[in-house]
C-alpha cells in the first residue's frame, strides 16, 4: 500500500509513534539535555506534521514531557481539544555524563547491552521503562477504540520497534526514524506495525 494513502485506507483506530521534532543539537549530531527545544525547522517539521495529522481524527495524545516532545505533541492539537497527557515514561534514555557530548566516539553507548553511559541509565533500567511505557500506550488504546499518539525519542521509538512490535506488510525497519516521522501501529496485539518511519508530510 502506497504511503501516501495509509493514513486514509487502515483502520480508522490505531497507534501513532512519532519522534519529536528537530532541536539544534540533533542537527549538530551532539547528545541533548532534557530541556532542549525545538530549534526554527524542528518547529516547522512540527506544524507541517499537524497538518498532515489532522486528517486522522485522533483522540488522544501520549508525549514525553521533555519541552521537544511537548512542543511537537501540542503542534498536533493547535485547539487544545484532545485529550493529552505527559508521561515521563516515554523519556528518551538518560545518558548521564554523555550529554552535550558529539556523537562521534559515544554513539556506541546509546543502545545495545555492552555499554552503560556513565552516570545514566543502566540498559536493563532502560528497557524495563519503555516496556512500562508500552504497556500504558496499550491500556490507553483499549483494544482499537481510540486513536492515539504517541509523541516520544529516537532510542525509545527503536526500541520499541525491535523489541515489543511486529512488522506486517511491506513495512521494515528503518536504519533510523526522522525527525517527526510517523510509525503507525494497530491498536492491538501483536502491535503489526504498517507503515514504519513515514516522513512524507516534509517533502
Amino acid at each position: 500500500m502506497p504511503a501516501d494513502t495509509i493514513d486514509r485506507d487502515r483502520p480508522i483506530c490505531m497507534i501513532y509513534l512519532i519522534r519529536h521534532g528537530q532541536t539544534a543539537l540533533n542537527a549538530a549530531r551532539v547528545v541533548q539535555h532534557p530541556d532542549t527545544p525545538l530549534d526554527a525547522i524542528g518547529v516547522q517539521q512540527a506544524e507541517r506534521l499537524g497538518a498532515r495529522m489532522a486528517e486522522v481524527g485522533l483522540t488522544r495524545i501520549l508525549s514525553s514531557d521533555y519541552p521537544r516532545a511537548r512542543r511537537t505533541a501540542a503542534a498536533l492539537d493547535p485547539h487544545r481539544t484532545i485529550p493529552t497527557e505527559l508521561i515521563a515514561l516515554l523519556r528518551e534514555r538518560d545518558l548521564g555524563t554523555l550529554d552535550g557530548h558529539p556523537y562521534a566516539g559515544v554513539e556506541h553507548q546509546f543502545f545495545g547491552p555492552d555499554h552503560d553511559p556513565p552516570e545514566g541509565e543502566t540498559w536493563p533500567l532502560f528497557l524495563a521503562r519503555v516496556a512500562r511505557a508500552w504497556e500504558h500506550v496499550g491500556s490507553v488504546a483499549r483494544g482499537g477504540s481510540e486513536r492515539v499518539a504517541v509523541v516520544t525519542h529516537g532510542l525509545v521509538i527503536r526500541a520499541l520497534t525491535e523489541l515489543h512490535l511486529t512488522y506486517g506488510g511491506d513495512a521494515r525497519q528503518p536504519v533510523r526514524f526522522r525527525n517527526t516521522s510517523v510509525t503507525i501501529i494497530d491498536p492491538t496485539p501483536p502491535w503489526t506495525v504498517r507503515l514504519s518511519a513515514c516522513a512524507r508530510h516534509l517533502e
